[in-house]
C-alpha cells in the first residue's frame, strides 16, 4: 500500500477459531465505529483450545497471511488460545500492528482486584499455557489466581444454549470450586464466555466482578490506532463494505450465530481455502 490515506481507509483484521471472536468484533463495532473490519473465522478446525502449540501457531500464521492480503492496517487476535500460544511469534513475523486478547484483560482484572485473588475461566490450552498467570505475576507478585478450564462452554455457546438449564448445570460444575475459593474478580478468558455472562454472574453472585476481554481489546485497539496515528477519522461513505467476513467452513451457520449477536446483520459469509495461505 502507499500513502497515509490509505492506511486510515484500511480495515482491521479479526480472527478467531470460529464464532467465538464476534464478540472482540462487536466491541470494536461499538467503540470504534468508523472502522472497517475483516474478520476470518476459522470455522473449518475448531476448536483451538485442544490442540498443541505448533499446530495453533501455523494456523494463527496461515490466517494472518490471508488478512494481510486485505490490506489489514492492525491485527487483533481475538482468541485466547492464539493470543497465548502464538502471538509473540506472529509478532515478529508481520510488520502491522497485532494485538492478542489476553494482556488487556488482565489489565483490567489487575486494576480491579481488592482482595488480590483473580480466577481465570478459559480453554485447557489457555489455562495450561500460564499466560495469564505469568502477565499477572510480572506485574503484581502478590497476586493469587486460580485457573479453570471449561472446555464445554464453546461448543454451548456455538449451539446457542446461551441460557439453558443443561449450560447452568454444567456452568455450575465448573464454577463451584471458583466460588469457595474467595476470588473477587473473574476473567471470562475465552472469546465465546462473554455470551455465558448473566449464567457465570449469576453462579459467582455479586460480589465477583467479571473482566470481559472483549470490552478491554477493543479499547486497547483503539488507544493503539490513536497512538500509530491509523485511527480512520470519519465514518466510511455510503456504498462502502464497512465488514466482511469470511470462514473456512459452515458459512450458513456462522452467519446465522453472526447475526443473532452483531449489532448490524451480515448478508453473507465467504468460506476460503486457509491452507492456501
Amino acid at each position: 500500500m502507499s500513502g497515509q490515506v490509505e492506511w486510515h481507509n484500511s480495515p482491521i483484521g479479526v480472527f478467531d477459531s470460529g464464532v467465538g471472536g464476534l464478540t472482540v468484533a462487536r466491541e470494536i463495532m461499538r467503540q470504534l465505529p468508523n472502522e472497517r473490519i475483516v474478520y476470518f473465522g476459522d470455522t473449518a478446525r475448531v476448536p483451538y483450545g485442544s490442540k498443541s502449540k505448533e499446530t495453533v501457531t501455523k494456523f494463527s500464521r496461515q490466517i494472518v497471511h490471508f488478512l494481510e492480503t486485505q490490506q489489514v492496517k492492525a491485527i487483533v487476535a481475538a482468541c485466547n488460545t492464539a493470543s497465548a500460544y502464538a502471538l509473540e511469534e506472529l509478532e515478529n513475523e508481520v510488520d502491522i500492528p497485532i494485538i492478542g486478547v489476553v494482556k488487556p484483560g488482565a489489565r483490567a482484572a489487575l486494576a480491579v482486584t481488592k482482595n488480590k485473588k483473580i480466577g481465570v475461566v478459559a480453554t485447557e490450552a489457555t489455562i495450561n499455557s500460564g499466560i495469564y498467570n505469568r502477565y499477572i505475576e510480572e506485574n503484581d507478585k502478590n497476586v493469587r489466581i486460580m485457573g479453570k478450564a471449561c472446555p464445554l462452554f464453546v461448543p454451548l455457546v456455538e449451539e446457542g444454549l446461551w441460557e439453558d438449564p443443561v449450560t447452568d448445570e454444567i456452568a455450575r460444575r465448573y464454577l463451584m470450586e471458583l466460588v469457595d475459593s474467595g476470588i473477587d474478580t473473574l476473567i471470562l478468558g475465552c472469546t465465546h464466555y462473554p455470551m455465558l455472562r448473566s449464567t457465570v454472574a449469576k453462579i459467582m453472585g455479586n460480589g465477583v466482578t467479571l473482566v470481559n476481554p472483549a470490552y478491554e481489546t477493543a479499547r486497547e485497539l483503539k488507544a493503539l490506532l490513536v497512538d500509530k496515528g491509523l485511527e480512520s477519522e470519519h465514518r466510511p461513505g455510503l456504498g462502502t463494505e464497512l465488514y466482511r467476513f469470511f470462514v473456512s467452513d459452515a458459512a450458513d451457520k456462522f452467519q446465522r450465530f453472526a447475526n443473532s449477536i452483531l449489532p448490524y446483520g451480515i448478508l453473507s459469509a465467504k468460506v476460503i481455502n486457509i491452507d492456501e495461505f
